[in-house]
């Protein structure tokens, strides 16, 4: 069969339901009775497998029909699903040689009666194909909801697997790299069924080494050892009807989800995805702080104890990161989310604050990486007394990053030149009386409106206001300041005083 590309986005159409719509007149008359259609192709070449993908219910009056066999024959080699013949007006009755070339191959075949015409039965495969589209689009639908729930349950791990197991009516295991099974529902498979998805993990999860070890050229070779190819994040088998499945859960742990189910329906995949990344959140690592010394820094801190004494708790050394995140196409983000968001950047320490995700890094971050369909802001490194300060750099450089549509924005401090010459307690001192007249939502506007330029635009899109109420603000910090803006020099003077000194006002 030649390659043919990916499917079309619905379940495949039972040949069954196509003979049951009595408005068609179809009627079986030689080959099996079971196929899936996928397509609908009309075509009176004598040999139509060069444009043929596989699937097709392929419609022919039989025009250039001269060899039977070597037709079927080629028909099946393509990966055809079952021949519709129309009678007249070429053929009186379906050729005796078709019936029995059909017959010999295992193609099914249909008589097509005179009054039926092709176009009748493609719009009725269409319409078919679209109920099973929407069936099935309703029945991830619910499995979604489902999961979600379970997820929420105060055992979550064996709550999402039993419900797997009722969605895709099969066993479901979390395993570990070596085929261990840490949680399961379902009936218990059969031994070489247990034995084939335990094979599974280890080719997407495979046991990490007990130690790190440097690469090594292999023997007699004198140049770099190559590279190790990355494992695939699913793998898939069968043992007598039974469809196996495995899938890698992210997080590092090593972990793998594991199917054995009677039948793959085309919704089953996305419902396993659904579950995975569920499962892939609700047991990743928490990067040196479990759920008990959590639990104890949020006692401790509830009871009057300093954030540099609950630090340690936390992972946290002399230094954090505070992370801002709003989802690139607006949508609202959830918990799952922030969860999902935390996870990738390697905390579990997320939190939800409107339409924003705030995430805390313990440890120095020198670069956080982009995240798909998030826009970041990120502060610089901070010790644990000063995170209301890198909460509030890495929210203006979140509305930064939205004003200049970049999917990320660093707060970059003050690193010396000229600002460095002047001790910082004259340059607090200066600041402090320089900006004394203006209210603290007036000093931000100009501190935004001076970092992106001068633009009245931009600076509404990182303060979330209109553009006019931004011109509002900047001509009364004109007017309070008794500065005229649009000299640079007032500009440059006003930007050292708000970027680096604005904390030190009253």
């Amino acid at each position: 069969m030649p390659d043919s590309p990916a499917g079309p986005p619905a379940p495949p159409i039972a040949l069954s339901e196509l003979l049951a719509r009595e408005e068609l007149g179809l009627r079986r008359i030689a080959g099996p009775d079971q196929a899936d259609l996928l397509w609908v192709h009309t075509s009176e070449m004598a040999d139509p497998y060069p444009y043929l993908l596989g699937g097709e219910l392929l419609l022919s009056a039989g025009v250039q029909l001269t060899d039977a066999d070597t037709y079927v024959a080629r028909l099946v080699q393509a990966g055809a699903a079952a021949l519709g013949f129309g009678v007249a007006p070429v053929h009186d009755t379906v050729p005796a040689a078709l019936v029995e070339a059909c017959d010999r191959h295992g193609l099914p075949l249909l008589e097509v009666p005179p009054a039926t015409r092709f176009t009748a039965i493609a719009q009725a495969v269409w319409r078919l194909m679209a109920e099973a589209r929407h069936r099935e689009l309703r029945r991830v639908t619910r499995a979604q909801q489902a999961l979600a729930t379970a997820a929420a349950r105060p055992d979550p791990v064996p709550a999402v697997l039993r419900q797997l197991a009722v969605q895709l009516e099969g066993r479901v295991a979390l395993l570990t790299a070596d085929g261990g099974v840490l949680h399961a529902a379902g009936g218990r498979p059969a031994p070489d069924v247990q034995t084939a998805l335990a094979r599974l993990a280890r080719v997407v999860a495979p046991t990490a080494p007990t130690a790190p070890t440097a690469p090594t050229a292999p023997s007699g070779s004198t140049g770099p050892a190559p590279d190790r190819k990355p494992n695939p994040s699913s793998a898939t088998d069968t043992r007598g009807g039974t469809h196996l499945f495995a899938y890698a859960l992210g997080g590092g742990q090593g972990l793998a989800l594991a199917l054995a189910t009677p039948r793959r329906d085309l919704g089953d995949h996305t419902v396993a995805g659904i579950a995975v990344v569920l499962l892939s959140l609700l047991t990743a690592p928490h990067q040196g702080a479990d759920a008990a010394s959590r639990s104890a820094a949020l006692v401790r801190l509830l009871l009057g104890a300093a954030p540099q004494d609950v630090a340690p708790l936390l992972g946290g050394g002399d230094s954090w990161t505070v992370v801002h995140a709003r989802r690139a196409d607006g949508t609202p983000a959830g918990p799952l989310n922030a969860g999902a968001l935390g996870a990738a950047l390697g905390s579990a320490l997320s939190d939800v604050d409107r339409e924003t995700v705030r995430v805390l890094l313990p440890g120095r971050h020198e670069a956080v990486p982009p995240q798909p369909g998030w826009t970041l802001g990120v502060s610089g490194p901070a010790p644990v007394n000063a995170l209301p300060d890198a909460d509030t750099q890495a929210a203006r450089a979140l509305g930064h990053a939205e004003a200049t549509r970049t999917a990320l924005t660093t707060h970059r401090p003050g690193t010396g030149g000229l600002a460095a010459l002047i001790p910082p307690d004259r340059a607090e001192a200066h600041a402090r009386t320089l900006l004394a007249p203006l209210t603290e939502p007036l000093a931000e506007t100009l501190r935004c409106w001076l970092s992106l330029h001068g633009s009245w635009d931009r600076t509404a899109v990182a303060l979330k206001v209109h553009r006019n109420t931004v011109r509002q603000r900047i001509a009364r910090c004109a007017v309070l300041l008794d500065a005229d803006l649009d000299d640079m020099d007032v500009r440059t003077e006003l930007w050292f005083a708000l970027r680096d000194h604005g904390s030190a006002r009253a």
